[in-house]
């Protein structure tokens, strides 16, 4: 390479001066400046110049190359965004839900066993606690004891309706004797009349006229006879019923007693998980006391959407639920329904917007979201816990 001319500025030509235009001065001692051009726009001695068109090229295909990167991110972005992210609504204030049902004791006394723990996996039907039944025994024998007595009544009570109804009977017969006796004595009375006083005394007449009158009064005394007769049937009937109401009653109450004793066994009401124990053994339980609860292995999603999210979102599309506490596991499920109603309008206090100022605020509708995979013992799944649908709408 020829030597790089170094003049100062009084020497300085116009083709210098473009020549020099890209150089960095140096400031040397003895105030002598000294230019160091780039090696591309260096001037030589001959007057040609060593610049070419590299660069102009590299920059180009640089260029062209960032251009088609971007808009293959772009592309990328885009389809990924119409695949992954526009066809679905997610919402992260969604939450577990199940029926949990309180388990309390139906009858008061002391828990003589207790027969699970906490967190216990037990079956319809299983016996959780067993209060001290001696009590509820002693009543039900003593109601059953009453029960006997009772039928004995209604024995007795019918056993004297028969006897009575055959009394019936037999005044009954009665009466139809004593008139075919007084029909006789008024018979022999009218022939004894009518004969008159030259064939018969006059006691004679006498005696057949007390005859005919006493009949009658036996007749009346049969009929009176057979009247009481068939009240004192109409009132053996009336104990029968009294007696067999007393049987009836009888038996509800040892129904009872026997339903109390059963109740001093707590049984689970379904399949579920033991939660929320308060009892131990050996304390003294009151009816209606809340124990423990069961959770049913059926549970699902409670999901607080947006309303807005709402407009592509039908009964039965698929979704995919994220739990907090098992990030890794995707579980598969389906929606169920949507509530006719946002949340706050069912609250304890639903807010009033016909009164004061009033801003308008995006609502969150309760969607239902029910689990299609089948429960899995090494996740457990319970009311309260937090996860993240994401419903597929489109």
């Amino acid at each position: 390479m020829n030597p790089v001319k170094t003049m100062n500025a009084a020497t300085l030509n116009q083709d210098d001066a473009l020549t020099f235009r890209k150089v960095t001065p140096l400031r040397l001692p003895g105030n002598r400046l000294v230019a160091e051009p780039t090696p591309e726009l260096t001037k030589v001695e001959n007057g040609t110049s060593t610049e070419s068109g590299t660069p102009k090229k590299n920059n180009l295909r640089r260029n062209l190359i960032a251009g088609i990167a971007t808009l293959v991110v772009s592309a990328a972005t885009g389809i990924y965004y119409f695949e992954y992210v526009a066809p679905y609504e997610s919402t992260d204030d969604a939450f577990i839900e199940a029926h949990v049902t309180p388990i309390a004791p139906q009858v008061a006394g002391r828990v003589a066993q207790l027969l699970v723990r906490d967190n216990q996996d037990v079956k319809a039907g299983d016996v959780m606690l067993q209060i001290d039944p001696s009590d509820f025994q002693t009543k039900l024998d003593q109601e059953r004891a009453n029960l006997a007595a009772s039928k004995s009544r209604l024995e007795q009570a019918n056993a004297q309706f028969t006897v009575d109804q055959a009394r019936v009977e037999q005044e009954k017969a009665n009466v139809v004797a004593t008139q075919a006796q007084a029909k006789q004595a008024e018979a022999d009375d009218k022939r004894y009349q009518a004969v008159g006083s030259f064939a018969i005394s006059a006691s004679q007449l006498d005696l057949a006229g007390t005859q005919a009158r006493s009949a009658d009064a036996q007749v009346d005394a049969a009929r009176n006879k057979e009247l009481a007769a068939e009240a004192q049937s109409a009132l053996d009937q009336a104990s029968i019923q009294t007696a067999s109401a007393e049987v009836q009653g009888s038996e509800a109450a040892v129904h009872q007693a026997e339903l109390n004793l059963s109740y001093t066994q707590v049984k689970a009401p379904e399949a579920g998980y033991v939660t929320h124990r308060t009892v131990e053994a050996g304390a003294y339980v009151q009816t209606g006391q809340a124990l423990l609860a069961i959770v049913p292995h059926q549970v699902w999603v409670v999901a607080n959407f947006k309303e807005t999210q709402l407009t592509d979102m039908r009964a039965g599309q698929p979704v995919a639920v994220t739990v907090d506490a098992y990030p890794q596991v995707k579980f598969k499920g389906h929606v169920d329904s949507l509530q006719s109603g946002t949340g706050p309008r069912f609250s304890l206090l639903p807010p009033e917007n016909a009164t004061g100022n009033y801003v308008k605020v995006v609502q969150r509708v309760p969607v239902k979201i029910v689990l299609d995979d089948a429960a899995d013992a090494n996740y457990v799944l319970g009311p309260g816990m937090s996860v993240v649908p994401e419903v597929r709408v489109k």
